[in-house]
C-alpha cells in the first residue's frame, strides 16, 4: 500500500501567499489573520492498483432513529445485547427454559391432582436397607476385594448402598467371611478395616461390630472350630492399627460372666496379645507372612521343620493343615525334595514308611500337583552327585524309596527314565562261605 496526496503541495503555499498578501494592508487596524491550511487528505490503496476516490460519508437517515445498531461506528451490525434488551423482543436464546410458567386454573387442560401446579412439596427420603440386603451385596464386593486387594474400588463399591446407620455390618461382615479363608485373607481384611475406618466407619461402628460377633460366637465355632482364636487376633490387630481403643478390651473384660465361654476366651487372649512386650510391633504379623512374600531360606527352614514335627508326632491331619498355611503351591517342589532328601539321609525303613505315607496323602489331597511331585524327585536325582558324598548309600536308599513310592504315587515316567540302573546287588560273597565284604555297611532297620 502507498499513500496519495489528494491536494499538490505547490497549489497549497500559493493559496497561503496570495492570503497574506490581501490581508496585508489591515495589519495595522486588525489582529493578523492566522495561516490557514487545508487538511491535507491521504487514501490507502494497493500499489498495484488505481487511487480509489475518496467516499463521502453516508447520510442519516431518520429510519435509523429506531435501528438497534450501534450508532459509533463500531460493531458487527449485530442487535444490542444479544437480542435481549428493548421492549417488544424474544430474548437471548434459551431464556424461554428459564420462565416459571405458571398454571391457570380456569385453562380448561388445568389437572389439579398434578404434582406442577405448587402445591407439592418433595423432601428427601433416606431409606434403610435391611441388614440381611447390606450382607448380601457386600459378600461378592468382600470376595472380589480378596482377588484384587484394591481397597479403595471396595470402599466405593460399599458406599454406593451403605448407610451411617447400617456401617457396622460391614465390618461385622467382613471378618465373619475372613474367619473362612486362609490367614493370607485375613491379612487383607485386618488391611481393609484399616483403610476403611474414618471413611465408610467410626471407631463406635467397629466396636458395635466385634460386641455382635462376640455374641455369635458361639454359632461360629461350628463352622470355624478356632473362630475364638482368629476373633482375638482381629481385635487385637485393630487395636495396633488404632481402629479400635485399647478401653474396648477392657471393657469387655469387666463384663466377665455376661460373655460366653468363647467370647471370654477371645477377649483374655487378645488382652495377652496386647499386653505382651512390644505387643503392637508384633501384632504386624499376627496373621504371619504370606506365601511368595517370605524369603526362601525362611521357607525351607520351615518345611524341615514340618517334616521333622511330623515324624516326631505322626500326626498326619496336622501336617497337611501346616503345609496348606504355608500357601506356596508354586513351591512344592521343594517339600517333595526335602522329603525325598530326609528319607535318604535316615537310613530307615519305618521313616521311609512315614515319608511315603505323607507323600501318598500330598497326592490323595490334590495338595501337591504331579508335576511338582515330579519335580522334586528329578531334583534330588540331579543333586546325586553331592548326596553321595555324605551319605555313600545314597543310591541304594534312593532306589528302595522310589519302589516303596511307586505303587501309591504313580510317579512320571521322565522320573523312572533318569533313575540310576545297576546290576545285582552283591552285599555277601557267593565264594568266600558268606563272609560280609568290608566296604559294604549295615542297613539299619
Amino acid at each position: 500500500m502507498e499513500v496519495e496526496r489528494v491536494a499538490s503541495d505547490s497549489e497549497n503555499v500559493a493559496a497561503d501567499e496570495k492570503q497574506v498578501d490581501v490581508g496585508a494592508g489591515d495589519s495595522a487596524a486588525s489582529q493578523p489573520e492566522k495561516l490557514r491550511r487545508k487538511g491535507k487528505k491521504y487514501a490507502r490503496s494497493n500499489s498495484k492498483e488505481a487511487a480509489a476516490p475518496v467516499t463521502a460519508p453516508l447520510p442519516k437517515y431518520r429510519s435509523w432513529k429506531n435501528s438497534r445498531r450501534p450508532r459509533n461506528g463500531h460493531g458487527r451490525g449485530l442487535p444490542k445485547k444479544g437480542g435481549a434488551g428493548g421492549k417488544g423482543v424474544w430474548g437471548v436464546p434459551g431464556s424461554e427454559l428459564l420462565e416459571e410458567y405458571v398454571e391457570d386454573a380456569n385453562d380448561p387442560n388445568y389437572d389439579s391432582e398434578a404434582v406442577t401446579n405448587g402445591d407439592v412439596e418433595f423432601k428427601q427420603v433416606i431409606v434403610e436397607a435391611d441388614p440381611e440386603e447390606i450382607v448380601r451385596k457386600s459378600e461378592p464386593v468382600i470376595l472380589e476385594y480378596f482377588e484384587h486387594g484394591d481397597t479403595n474400588a471396595a470402599a466405593e463399591d460399599f458406599l454406593e448402598f451403605l448407610t451411617s446407620m447400617r456401617s457396622h455390618v460391614i465390618c461385622e461382615t467382613i471378618v465373619e467371611i475372613a474367619l473362612d479363608h486362609k490367614p493370607s485373607h485375613c491379612e487383607m481384611a485386618s488391611v481393609l478395616i484399616s483403610d476403611l475406618y474414618g471413611r465408610v466407619f467410626s471407631a463406635k461402628d467397629i466396636g458395635y461390630a466385634f460386641e455382635r460377633l462376640l455374641e455369635k460366637l458361639p454359632d461360629l465355632v461350628l463352622d470355624t472350630p478356632d473362630a475364638a482364636v482368629l476373633l482375638s487376633n482381629f481385635i487385637a490387630r485393630c487395636v495396633a492399627d488404632d481402629c479400635l481403643p485399647p478401653k474396648f478390651v477392657q471393657i469387655q473384660v469387666d463384663r466377665g460372666q455376661e460373655l460366653n465361654t468363647h467370647a471370654r476366651q477371645a477377649i483374655h487372649r487378645a488382652e495377652t496379645l496386647l499386653s505382651m512386650k512390644q505387643g503392637l510391633v508384633r501384632l504386624d504379623n499376627i496373621w504371619g507372612v504370606g506365601g511368595g512374600v517370605r524369603p526362601v531360606k525362611s521357607l525351607i527352614r520351615q518345611i524341615q521343620l514340618l517334616l521333622k514335627e511330623y515324624l516326631t508326632s505322626g500326626d498326619l491331619a496336622e501336617a497337611m493343615r501346616c503345609v496348606r498355611e504355608l500357601e506356596v503351591p508354586h513351591f512344592h517342589h521343594e517339600l517333595v525334595y526335602e522329603t525325598v532328601l530326609l528319607a535318604v539321609e535316615a537310613i530307615n525303613s519305618s521313616v521311609e514308611e512315614q515319608l511315603c505315607t505323607f507323600l501318598a496323602e500330598l497326592r490323595r489331597c490334590v495338595i501337591v500337583t504331579p508335576d511338582q511331585m515330579d519335580r522334586g524327585f528329578l531334583r534330588v536325582l540331579e543333586d546325586m552327585s553331592d548326596i553321595v558324598l555324605d551319605v555313600p548309600l545314597a543310591y541304594i536308599m534312593l532306589d528302595r524309596f522310589v519302589e516303596r513310592c511307586q505303587s501309591r504315587i504313580q510317579l512320571g515316567a521322565n522320573v523312572l527314565e533318569r533313575m540310576p540302573t545297576r546290576g545285582r546287588k552283591r552285599f555277601v560273597s557267593e565264594g568266600d562261605g558268606g563272609a560280609i565284604k568290608d566296604h559294604a555297611l549295615k542297613l539299619r532297620e
